[in-house]
């Protein structure tokens, strides 16, 4: 039977990366079968339903490359695929009806007020258990208060004793007492199906085979298994992923600030480093290989390797895997990516392609570049604590003396490139038995003002061009000169 999977997001607003996660897990589950790949608009909490979400949608799984295979823009035969659509077409009605004439739901006409009498405390939560009484209400009874349009909902008719059982791929067989399960409601006041029925009745017609979702909804499992059972329909796999959390292993919120696909793209994630970092938010891989663009997860992918605790959402990884793959980007992509952020700090007319290829492999993230190369357009404001360097026996007093005898060097040179530079002082540190290292920390500091650069001295110096150069060089002279007098 040909696998076919779905992703079926709530127009709510940005795309959480619980809900990435999952749509990835299923968009790999089906491709890694040759299978179908899906994506329905839940959008029946119209309450809920916020303006322009299904456009962010649809740019974050383009931007993800999760093309589904049928969607609303590409009717597969089983359409239509927004669920507001199908309640005009009066399918919901059509399957709750039949549920009524099983006895397997009835019509409830209870108030608010009459609801509310009904909660209860259990372990310091308040709760609504509905009591049954419309169930019992008499065929006649029942079509006067719908002839007088009183106001009602469907329930679903849940037995009271017993259990339920059901089998998921990852958490095995689980089963649960009836008496914890309530009458849900299928069809609510407002004629729009809930989500759980909706949910049985479009993955069904759909011909959904594997439900991957998170493990929140494990408890309303044995509620939807009792639907399938009741219409007689084929269970479908079940596949409950774990709960994303914190570093704090607190439930991932907004407020963290990179909870949605779309925060991290405005922080400057790559979106292929943002789906690998997913990836590995609850599934190993096996062997110990962490980098896989989208083909590679497809051929790797095996949902029984995902696990049941809960995945840590680390940041600073995120950073670390997301540097990787600038690292690895070639050149001119990231000199194109890099430029605006370039600009941010850098005005003056200097070699801007050079400078984004000595970030390239020291930045995690594109808004890493402004602060990191601001000191070519202008330098700041330093202590002459810099000048002090252990591992080169270097302090301001050294550092006084060395740039004296290296600005006359350095003044004696027309050639600025790298390498004249580089080999000029090498001359001079061999001369003087001092190590290379101890010759340019002074100089580096000078024509920096930074405590850490993306290049040494004589690469920074080529670029900052010969009187620049020089007059850093005088200046950090002079704040030398001045601290010791």
């Amino acid at each position: 039977m040909k696998i076919r999977t779905r992703y079926a997001p709530s127009p709510t607003g940005r795309m959480h990366v619980g809900n990435l996660r999952t749509a990835l897990y299923a968009y790999l589950i089906a491709k890694h079968e040759g299978g179908d790949f899906l994506l329905r608009i839940e959008d029946t909490d119209q309450v809920r339903e916020v303006e322009g979400a299904v456009d962010i949608i649809n740019r974050t799984l383009e931007g993800t490359g999760l093309i589904p295979d049928e969607s609303p823009d590409k009717d597969g035969g089983v359409g239509p695929y927004v669920q507001s659509e199908r309640v005009k077409a009066g399918i919901y009605d059509r399957y709750a009806k039949e549920l009524i004439d099983k006895g397997e739901a009835y019509y409830c006409f209870c108030t608010p007020e009459r609801l509310a009498s009904l909660k209860q405390v259990v372990g310091g939560k308040e709760i609504n258990v509905y009591d049954k009484h419309c169930l019992h209400l008499s065929p006649e009874e029942v079509a006067e208060k719908l002839a007088a349009g009183v106001p009602h909902v469907v329930r679903q008719n849940t037995p009271q004793t017993g259990t339920t059982s059901f089998h998921d791929e990852l958490y095995g067989d689980i089963t649960v007492d009836n008496s914890e399960l309530d009458d849900m409601i299928l069809i609510k006041s407002d004629g729009f199906p809930t989500y759980n029925f909706a949910n049985v009745v479009d993955d069904h017609l759909m011909g959904i085979t594997h439900v991957v979702r998170g493990n929140e909804y494990i408890s309303s499992t044995p509620k939807y298994n009792r639907l399938y059972e009741a219409f007689g329909w084929e269970i479908p796999a079940y596949i409950h992923c774990p709960l994303i959390t914190d570093e704090d292993h607190k439930k991932l919120s907004k407020r963290s600030g990179h909870s949605s696909y779309e925060d991290l793209i405005e922080q400057g994630f790559l979106s292929e480093a943002v789906v690998n970092f997913i990836a590995l938010l609850g599934w190993s891989p096996e062997g110990n290989e962490e980098f896989f663009d989208l083909e590679g997860l497809v051929r790797a992918f095996d949902y029984h390797r995902i696990g049941t605790s809960p995945a840590v959402f680390d940041y600073q990884k995120l950073r670390w895997m997301n540097g990787e793959y600038l690292k690895r980007m070639d050149p001119a992509v990231f000199y194109g990516q890099a430029l605006p952020y370039l600009k941010q700090a850098i005005h003056k007319d200097l070699d801007l392609a050079h400078i984004a290829e000595l970030v390239r492999t020291r930045i995690e993230v594109y808004p890493d570049i402004p602060d990191m190369v601001a000191f070519f357009e202008e330098l700041p404001d330093y202590d002459i604590a810099l000048y002090t360097h252990k591992k080169s026996k270097c302090n301001p007093e050294v550092a006084l003396g060395l740039l004296k005898e290296e600005l006359a060097l350095l003044e004696a040179m027309e050639d600025f490139s790298n390498d004249a530079l580089f080999t000029a002082l090498k001359a001079y540190a061999s001369e003087k038995g001092i190590k290379i290292g101890t010759a340019m920390w002074p100089l580096r500091t000078a024509v920096s003002g930074r405590p850490v650069t993306p290049a040494g001295a004589t690469e920074i110096m080529e670029i900052l061009g010969r009187e620049e150069s020089l007059a850093r060089i005088r200046d950090g002279i002079d704040r030398l000169t001045g601290a010791q007098a």
